[in-house]
């Protein structure tokens, strides 16, 4: 069975630049995934992620980005359209994110099937909640997530209750 990794990046001690981490933390909260499928907080790692593509056919990055549109915008970019959007940087990590898929690449790591969900931020100012915009946004973010999850086989389940030992802080 391919191996899938859905991974949110981000810093979230600045608001909506966490987005990322975010989406990763609701659905492990309130969705059973198939063990072919690995969700990762990212955070701010970088490089240090190198090792998680090890074996990932598809990689889901989950991540705030200068897509020049309204903020709270979901866009979803898939393998070459990515590298342009990580160029216009939100942030430190966003150089990690194309550093590691540069690093990947040339590893021969690089998962046959990239996908960005990137959600255009609102604030980026120091916070750990999301903004409004981009947090009104969260059921689409998901949606989203979980349909790409979808369209590559695997079955995703909602939960009736938040998982044992997840919850907010």
């Amino acid at each position: 069975m391919s191996r899938t990794l859905v991974l949110g990046v981000g810093n979230i001690l600045l608001q909506d630049e966490g987005v990322g981490v975010r989406v990763v933390e609701h659905l492990k909260e309130y969705y059973t995934l198939p063990e072919e499928v690995q969700v990762l907080d990212g955070g701010t790692m970088g490089l240090g992620l190198l090792s998680y593509l090890d074996g990932v056919d598809r990689l889901l990055v989950i991540d705030a980005v200068d897509a020049g549109r309204p903020p709270g915008t979901v866009v979803r970019l898939t393998d070459g359209e990515i590298p342009a959007f990580l160029g216009r940087k939100l942030s430190p990590h966003q150089i990690g994110l194309a550093d590691l898929l540069s690093v990947a690449q040339l590893r021969d790591l690089m998962p046959r099937r990239v996908v960005l969900i990137g959600v255009q931020p609102d604030s980026l100012e120091v916070g750990l909640e999301l903004s409004p915009t981009v947090g009104g946004q969260m059921p689409l973010i998901v949606e989203t997530v979980l349909k790409e999850m979808s369209t590559w086989g695997h079955t995703v389940e909602r939960r009736d209750h938040p998982a044992p030992g997840i919850g907010p802080r």
